[in-house]
């Protein structure tokens, strides 16, 4: 079916805020045209099998320099340089090599596993700190302070200076991917958190130079391997893409796992007495309720058919994640929540070559963070539901999620 006016109106209502709280619905409706273009000359994809098929396929680009036509105003490269996530192999293979052996096999095999212990003895103080009152915010509270300290001791990054980054990451998270508003006026915005990002981990770069640490940041400012080392504008840019991504799609993981938890009590008790049924239940969470719903900076280096319409080269794409793993023609009983599902194949962390990067790190956060919360938490309740939502389509997850309850149990020892 060839892309039509009405699915663009759809795609438009998907981005205004007041579809925050429940964007599913309209995408069921924006599948029934697989492959959309919008007044903008951007061609948006909705379906499972599409999706897959093009984050598989080389001719789809995700550096933004491929564009026939750049927007005004345009942000990709800039002076900090592009992280291996904006390039294509064999410099994103590159890259990516660099940054994961100091992160994850093959070089460094457990050390996210390492992480284990540290990890539960923060989520235990945030939850110990909950204790004596009867209403959190589970987002303020727990789902942002556990992320952003691991994310800092992974790379590097001294925790007392969260308060000069949070901004920063902000503003770099809410202009992300489309939107409704000017494209000129985020991409200057996106521009100038990122210059002060890049400007603050090039300080930090060169002091590990000088004298490294056991973390990320030092291992990618002083390796040199068989192929070389990352220039010092590399490591400012795959820095700065961690330090963002590491946390700010974690917050979102866990606090739409809770709100979602929240929703099927009789999930709550199941989790309480069979705790192995939160490694299903977060893949589930990622299916249902993914932390990131687009993919917006992919690039046509051909004409590419799909789905019986050809997206030109030099087009812009959007990958609607979210609906792709709602996709009926994918999954059964798209819309409801179980985690006893056996096929559990899904978008939350995207695919191809550019497949998180961080999923095995978010995924033991996430599992951590939502089994002690369900442990300890007495009758929790949400107070309110939908709760608000953060500005972003692309990045999607509430801004608080209010619970009462009845008590905080002792941690198990």
């Amino acid at each position: 079916m060839p892309a039509d006016r009405t699915s663009d109106d759809v795609f438009e209502q998907i981005l205004d805020f007041s579809s925050r709280a429940d964007p599913y619905p309209l995408y069921a409706a924006l599948r029934e045209t697989p492959v959309t273009r919008r007044e903008d000359g951007t061609w948006v994809v909705s379906t499972y099998r599409e999706i897959v098929e093009l984050l598989h396929d080389p001719r789809l680009s995700s550096d933004r320099r491929n564009l026939a036509h750049r927007p005004e105003g345009d942000a990709a490269g800039g002076a900090g340089g592009v992280s291996f996530i904006g390039q294509d192999p064999p410099e994103h293979d590159r890259l990516r090599r660099l940054a994961m052996r100091h992160f994850g096999p093959p070089h460094t095999p457990g050390r996210i596993e390492a992480l284990r212990p540290e990890m539960l003895a923060i989520t235990t103080e945030l939850i110990d700190g909950l204790a004596g009152r009867t209403r959190a915010d589970v987002v303020d509270d727990v789902a942002y302070p556990l992320p952003v300290t691991v994310i800092c001791r992974v790379l590097g990054v001294p925790r007392e200076d969260e308060s000069r980054f949070h901004a920063w990451a902000d503003a770099i998270v809410e202009t992300l991917g489309p939107g409704e508003s000017d494209r000129a006026e985020r991409e200057r915005a996106r521009a100038d958190a990122t210059s002060k990002l890049q400007t603050y981990l090039a300080g930090l770069a060169a002091a590990r130079r000088e004298s490294p640490g056991d973390d990320m940041l030092s291992g990618m400012a002083t390796y040199e391997g068989p192929e070389g080392g990352m220039t010092p504008v590399e490591v400012i840019a795959t820095s700065a893409l961690l330090l963002v991504a590491g946390h700010e799609t974690t917050v979102n993981l866990i606090a739409n796992g809770m709100l979602t938890l929240l929703r099927h009590p009789g999930l709550l008790k199941r989790l309480r007495a069979e705790p192995d049924l939160i490694i299903t239940t977060v893949e589930e969470l990622l299916r249902y309720e993914p932390p990131v719903h687009f993919l917006s900076s992919r690039v046509t280096l051909a004409d590419i058919p799909v789905a019986g319409t050809t997206i030109p080269a030099g087009a812009p794409v959007v990958l609607v994640l979210a609906s792709g793993s709602r996709d009926p023609a994918h999954v059964s009983h798209p819309d409801t929540f179980d985690p006893d599902r056996r096929y559990s194949e899904h978008l939350g962390f995207g695919g191809g070559v550019h497949y998180c990067f961080g999923a095995a790190l978010a995924r033991l956060e996430a599992q951590i963070v939502l089994q002690q919360l369900v442990n300890r938490l007495v009758n929790p309740r949400l107070v309110e539901d939908p709760p608000p939502y953060r500005p972003s389509a692309t990045l999607r997850g509430p801004r608080h999620v209010l619970v009462d309850y009845d008590g905080v149990t002792p941690a198990a020892v």
